[in-house]
């Protein structure tokens, strides 16, 4: 589970971030689970887009995304979702 002062730190190197994934009206498949876990691994924080095709609740979609990918959701603000997940070969962000 993240801190509060964690989650600030991870939101603004979250900032600078460009989304890497969308969710349209299909909504969340296990083939983009499969390489949100990938990415997830090499980078360890994600930017992730839910298009305006998508009706489905933006913190639900976080959410459910969180539990298949064992990763934390750092942030949810209007169309953006960012998870965090600690790489377990390629750790590159230092939590405060």
């Amino acid at each position: 589970m993240l801190s509060g002062k964690q989650r600030r730190f991870l939101r603004s190197k979250a900032h600078h971030l460009d989304p890497i994934f969308q969710i349209g009206k299909s909504g969340i498949n296990e083939n983009m689970v499969d390489q949100i876990n990938d990415v997830l691994e090499k980078r360890e924080l994600i930017k992730i887009h839910v298009l305006q095709n998508n009706f489905d609740d933006k913190s639900d979609l976080a959410e459910s995304l969180s539990e298949h990918t064992q990763s934390e959701v750092v942030q949810v603000i209007g169309s953006m979702i960012v998870l965090y997940k600690e790489s377990s070969d390629n750790k590159q962000i230092e939590l405060p």
